[in-house]
């Protein structure tokens, strides 16, 4: 985990956009990240809401398209936005630099198989190694939740419930739910931990749940979830599994909300539209 250099400070809602760069060793390669300081950071520690992006994204994209530092101001939440992959020349890339696979696409877990196994662990990255550098660096406290987009939601969903003793609550925009099933899923899972799927199952929401759904009843306090997903998302019926995460959000001792929102797609028109509840969503637990 080496020194931090400062890419860009900008303000914002009288907070402070800030951009740094750093050696990680988790993915064995320079790291990118961004993070949203609120006013009230100048007082005192503030709580942090840790967001991770989809397929072709970097950390620039929330920032620039969500619209949420200006909640995020009034609430003083802190913002970190991770990047989606290992970056650099000897960073493994697909062969045909495809937007799925590699560069682009970590997936948020640690790989297991070559090329990929010497950089992608992000998983690590963002559950181990970016927590700790923030709360060394940043005037934060130690109370965090966990948010994401598409793939970035399929990591939120499974590195929050995971380490719910870690994330006061849990929220992700057309998350990939069910990655085990659906064609993104199988490509880069084939790629990043082999082909024995048991091993699979250990990144996929939905078998997660099944397999943790008793102990999380008996939770005195289960960590709230909310999932919103667009009606009209070009990938609903083939890549997300909505259906199937609604159907396990039926169960109302997981305390899980799913939102099935009518006409909105898979971009940040849909992120910017609802990005304040999911906000004040996290603000009920974070404070």
């Amino acid at each position: 985990m080496g020194k931090l250099e400062k890419l860009s400070d900008i303000r914002c809602f009288s907070g402070w956009q800030k951009q740094y760069s750093h050696k990680s060793t988790s993915t064995n390669c320079t790291m990118t990240f961004s993070i949203f300081l609120p006013p009230q950071a100048e007082k005192k520690p503030v709580p942090i809401l840790y967001w991770l992006s989809g397929l072709t994204c970097t950390d620039e994209n929330f920032v620039q398209k969500a619209g949420a530092q200006r909640v995020a101001a009034e609430l003083g939440i802190a913002i970190v936005c991770a990047d989606t992959s290992p970056r650099g020349n000897d960073v493994a890339d697909d062969k045909e630099q495809a937007y799925d696979l590699g560069l682009g696409a970590g997936f948020y877990l640690n790989a297991t198989q070559a090329p990929w196994v010497s950089h992608y662990n992000m998983y690590d990255y963002v559950y181990i190694e970016l927590p700790k550098l923030i709360e060394q660096n940043f005037p934060v406290s130690d109370a965090r939740s966990i948010s994401g987009h598409s793939m970035g939601g399929h990591g939120a969903l499974c590195i929050g419930i995971k380490n719910r003793e870690k994330y006061r609550s849990i929220s992700a925009f057309a998350p990939i739910a069910n990655p085990i099933n659906c064609a993104w899923g199988k490509k880069a899972f084939s790629e990043y931990l082999g082909h024995d799927q048991s091993v699979w199952t250990e990144y996929d929401f939905l078998s997660l749940i099944t397999k943790i759904e008793k102990t999380l009843e008996n939770d005195t306090q289960p960590t709230p979830i909310l999932v919103d997903q667009g009606s009209a998302d070009n990938f609903l019926d083939d890549q997300l599994s909505f259906s199937k995460l609604e159907k396990i959000a039926k169960n109302k001792n997981l305390n899980i909300t799913t939102r099935l929102q009518p006409g909105y797609d898979h971009s940040y028109f849909f992120i910017s539209s609802f990005i304040e509840e999911h906000l004040r969503f996290h603000a009920r637990s974070l404070f």
